[in-house]
Order: C-alpha cells, then sequence, then structure tokens
C-alpha cells in the first residue's frame, strides 16, 4: 500500500503528558482507531473498516487514512485489540506495513479471527501476535495496559485499562452490561470499580445505543426465542447471523438439538470461524450434529438446519443466492422457514427488504427482527451507561463509537449527570486532545480521512473518481471522437458520438446528428490550429454539447471527447 508522507510535525510532549489522537471512529460507526501518544512511544486502539456508503459507487471496504502517524512508525510501541469485529481489526492486512509491523496483544480468538486474516494477505510470517490474559498488566514502552473483560456479541470481548504518565485511560471497547451472558462472562463491574478508587483521568466509552432508553436485553432471550420458535417452524430452516457472533451460533446449535434437527454449515466465514472458535474452545458443537451437503440431502427436511451467512442482505452472500435460486446445492421449497437473527445496519434496509421479499416469492416464512425477538445488541443502552460512568468516575469523559450525533448525546447524558461541558468533550476524528497536569487543551486538527478499497487497488479511487462515477451512474456517458491533421487542425475523420446509458442510439439518431453538427460548427468557429492545446478544444466540446443536451432533454450526461493526431 502507498500511503502519501506529508503529515505535519508533530510537537513534542511533556515528560508527564498524554496525546490523544482519533483516526477514525468518532462521527461514524466504523473504521474504529485510536492513537495514545506519551513521551517515549505511540500505543494504537483498534485498526477497523466500515463498509462502502451507498454513495460509494464500487468500492468495497473504506479503511482509516494514517498520514498523520506513518512517518512514526518506529515509534509505535504496540496495537491493542478490543475485539474481532471487522470494524475493529479489519483493516490491519491493509495498514499493518505502513505502520511498520507493531506487536498486536489480543485475546485468543481476535487474534484467531485475525490470524486467518493474515494468512489471506501473506502476512502471517511477518506478524507478531500475543495473546493477552485480563487483569494481567502488561508493559508497552511507556505505558501499563491491562485488558478487562467486557460482554459483548462476541466472545473474548475486552475494555482497555492504559496506565500513561498523566493518568490513568480506560477504554470500555464495545460492551453491555449482560446479566446473563451465555459464556457466563459478564463486564467486569469489579474492575471498573477498582479504577473508579484508583482515579481515572479519561473514560473512552461505547455510545452506539445511547439513543435507547433503559437496559440492553440479555443475549440469552435470543435463546430463550429460538427454542420456542424452531419447533413450530415446517420444513427447513435457514438461520441466517454474523459469523462471528460465536454466543449466537452456540445457541442456535443449542435450539437445533432441542428441536431435534441436525446444522450444515454454509458461507466461508462461517465455515471459517465455527472452526476457529471449536478449536480454541469457545464452541461447543456435537460432532454427530454437523452434517454436510450430501447428508442433508438424504434427510427429510424438517430434520435440518442450515446456518448461514448473508443477513445483511449481502448480494454475494450464502442467503442471497439461495434467495435468488441461484446457489447450486441449495434451495428454497415452500413451507421452509428463514430466521434473520440480527440487526438490520443503517444502509442495508433496502437490501435486506428485497431479499426477504424474494425469500417469500419462494414460498418461505421469514422471521426478523421486527417480527421476533431473535435479535438483541451487542452494545449498552443508557442505563448501563450510566453505571459504567458511575463506577470509573472519571475526570474527562470523551463519547466514542457512534455517529456524531451519539457523541453529543452521550456527551449529554454524561452533563445530566453531574459532569461539567469542558469535562465531557465531543471529538472528532483526527482532532488531538492533550491532558497534562495543567488540564487539557485541543491541538490543531491532524490529517485524517477515508481510504477507499476498490478491488486490489488501495487508496487510487479518491473523490474525484466518485464523483465521476455517481455522475455516469446518474446520467450516463457521451463519448465524441475527432481525428485532427496534427498540422493544420483540419478534421481528418469524426466527430463520431457514441452514447452509453444516456439514450437509445438508434432512437436519437436526430439528436445525435445535431450534436454532430454543433462540434463541425463550434471547429469552423474556434480554429483548432489557433488553440494553445488540444484541451482547450475539449473543454469547448463538452461545452457545446453539454447545452444542447440540457436544453434538449435537461440530461447532464458525463462528456468524453477523444481527439487524435494523425
Amino acid at each position: 500500500m502507498s500511503i502519501p508522507n506529508h503529515s505535519e510535525t508533530t510537537r513534542p510532549l511533556h515528560p508527564d503528558a498524554v496525546r490523544i489522537l482519533p483516526l477514525g471512529g468518532l462521527g461514524e460507526i466504523g473504521l474504529n482507531m485510536m492513537v495514545i501518544e506519551a513521551a517515549g512511544g505511540l500505543l494504537i486502539i483498534d485498526c477497523g473498516l466500515m463498509f462502502p456508503e451507498a454513495y460509494m459507487l464500487g468500492i468495497d471496504l473504506v479503511i482509516p487514512d494514517i498520514t498523520a502517524i506513518v512517518e512514526r512508525k518506529d515509534e509505535i510501541r504496540g496495537l491493542l485489540l478490543t475485539h474481532g469485529h471487522e470494524d475493529h481489526i479489519g483493516a490491519i492486512p491493509f495498514l499493518i506495513e505502513a505502520l511498520g509491523f507493531p506487536p498486536i496483544y489480543s485475546s485468543p480468538l481476535t487474534l484467531g479471527l485475525l490470524d486467518n486474516k493474515l494468512e489471506e494477505h501473506q502476512l502471517k510470517s511477518r506478524v507478531t501476535c500475543r495473546s493477552i490474559k485480563v487483569r494481567e498488566p502488561i508493559e508497552i514502552g511507556p505505558f501499563e495496559v491491562e485488558f478487562f473483560r467486557a460482554a459483548h456479541s462476541i466472545v473474548d470481548g475486552c475494555g482497555l485499562a492504559i496506565r500513561t504518565p498523566a493518568g490513568l485511560i480506560v477504554h470500555t471497547g464495545d460492551f453491555k452490561l449482560d446479566p446473563t451472558p451465555v459464556d457466563n462472562q459478564p463486564t467486569d463491574l469489579g474492575r471498573l470499580a477498582s479504577y473508579g478508587e484508583e482515579g481515572v483521568l479519561l473514560l473512552f466509552s461505547d455510545s452506539t445505543n445511547v439513543e435507547n432508553t433503559g437496559q440492553t436485553l440479555s443475549e440469552r432471550t435470543v435463546g430463550d426465542a429460538l427454542n420456542d420458535l424452531l419447533p413450530r417452524c415446517t420444513g427447513k430452516i435457514l438461520v441466517a447471523t454474523f459469523s462471528s457472533n460465536i454466543h449466537r451460533i452456540q445457541q442456535i446449535v443449542n435450539a437445533a438439538i432441542k428441536a431435534e434437527r441436525k446444522v450444515m454449515v454454509s458461507g466461508r466465514s462461517m465455515v471459517s470461524n465455527i472452526a476457529i472458535a471449536r478449536q480454541l474452545g469457545y464452541l461447543t458443537i456435537p460432532d454427530d450434529i454437523l452434517i454436510d451437503l450430501r447428508q442433508m440431502r438424504d434427510m427429510p427436511s424438517e430434520q435440518v438446519l442450515i446456518l448461514t451467512t448473508g443477513s445483511q442482505g449481502e448480494p454475494l452472500s450464502s442467503l442471497s443466492r439461495i434467495a435468488m435460486d441461484d446457489h447450486k446445492q441449495i434451495s428454497i421449497e415452500p413451507g421452509d422457514t428463514v430466521i434473520l437473527s440480527s440487526k438490520f445496519i443503517p444502509g442495508n434496509e433496502r437490501a435486506i427488504t428485497h431479499l426477504i421479499n424474494h425469500l417469500y416469492r419462494r414460498g418461505a416464512e421469514v422471521h426478523y427482527e421486527t417480527t421476533s425477538e431473535i435479535h438483541v445488541s451487542g452494545h449498552a443502552s443508557q442505563n448501563e451507561l450510566k453505571t459504567v460512568l458511575n463506577l470509573v468516575k472519571p475526570k474527562y469523559f470523551v463519547p466514542v463509537h457512534g455517529e456524531y450525533r451519539h457523541l453529543v448525546k452521550h456527551a449529554q447524558l454524561a452533563q445530566s449527570m453531574g459532569w461539567q461541558a469542558d469535562r465531557a468533550i465531543v471529538i472528532s476524528n483526527g482532532t488531538p486532545l492533550v491532558f497534562s497536569e495543567n488540564g487539557h487543551h485541543v491541538e490543531p486538527k491532524a490529517e485524517t480521512g477515508r481510504v477507499f478499497i476498490d478491488g486490489k487497488g488501495v487508496g487510487d479511487v479518491g473523490e474525484m473518481e466518485l464523483r465521476d462515477r455517481r455522475h455516469l451512474a446518474n446520467h450516463g456517458l457521451v463519448i465524441v471522437f475527432l481525428a485532427l491533421n496534427q498540422n493544420s487542425g483540419a478534421i481528418v475523420s469524426g466527430p463520431e458520438i457514441i452514447t452509453r446509458g444516456f439514450i437509445p442510439e438508434e432512437e436519437s439518431e436526430e439528436l445525435l446528428s445535431e450534436a454532430r453538427e454543433r462540434v463541425c460548427q463550434m471547429l469552423e468557429e474556434h480554429s483548432p490550429a489557433a488553440m494553445a492545446d488540444w484541451e482547450e478544444l475539449r473543454v469547448e466540446v463538452r461545452k457545446i454539447l453539454r447545452r444542447l443536451f440540457n436544453k434538449t432533454m435537461a440530461r447532464r450526461p458525463l462528456i468524453l471527447p477523444v481527439i487524435m493526431e494523425l
């Protein structure tokens, strides 16, 4: 990956100060990446991606822009990962080399999921991964780091306590206060309380569900709902969920066993993550419960449950291909049941609705979040956020992990509990925040942003290219071919006009003929030989055709003049 080297020189830190620099995750769901700096080195928390928004045509993934720290890679002492979701670890294969291959610290499952990614990118041998134990402090450069248990929608989620020269920093990671987690590993409230007694300089806390009042439901409620639903289902059952949600997968398997159904796993990431979780002991599935495709075909539909990916309507996912009757091995029959055990992620509603409609067309009965209690969030609601604030009692509070409104509302929640406005601080990506014995201050904004991944290209598509793609998608393309004599500028051939996505050429000969006449007329009025260069000619061609198409059709296609010299 090629990363531009144009970061500004960072101001030196006082030995007793600490600098915070968010590179992603503040103002969006995804791209989570935070830099903590003290005299003696940098520490990075998470390195995540986000999936493209609707306007990012053709983009596969989005990762943080690390320009602000890329020239300081030799100072990076470690990369800490709170858990194994894509929005926290997904950017590592694309950025780890530019970061100088710092050692990575995290829990066993998180490192297991990361291991697969590094192997796919042929980076495994170059990366040092160190498995941690919760509540056991680790010395990393000028920092002492302690991981603590944080219940979330993935196994092995952790928060962080980081002792710095300026004081103790606590980062909740993604969390909820589930009183009855599936793995019996609740968020470590005792440790949070002990940090509060020790004295906490700064708290970073998950803001995702700050708009939800009360308390987030326990993950076990999903298991209860599945146990109630599965015995009533006819035909075969397909359950789609996130492949990283090991707790959810365990409950689905448990419900299948109770309903006397065998389980077939479909989808590459689902197969891979289940294998990792079983190997590490986080997932218990009896061997005789799992069946392959051949065994499934020989069994009555009423004895089969298919565990698959595609709950967000992803076009190439296993479930989407099944819904479109485009899957080579699995099809939907009338009377089958499909369960989407996940939240509708904002921006995916249209794709999910399209998926559900196609499943109904195939004759399936579909259960999803708004019709059944088959999903609960992995993020804390207001009462849980208040509990953490009261336990930790930070001097300063910075909301993280959310869209900008979430950060503002979380700061307002803290203020309603007694924190002063200057102690509940909302910052944006790229805003350096320095804490010392003299208080805190904000430094000039650092360069941050989003880097787009399109196929094998990383960072080679920018806002200008996206703008052109949107223009093409909305208005179509007009290509004008001209061959000119390189000496005289006289027309040798053309103008020939080809359109794509604009108008049917065979039905619009009159308009295209007028377009050719307008170009010829312009060439007569503006001698090509007198023009400074061919770019000036291209500008004139675009100008004359833009006026014509706007006047006659009120359309604005992308006009591409192609000039050849003969």
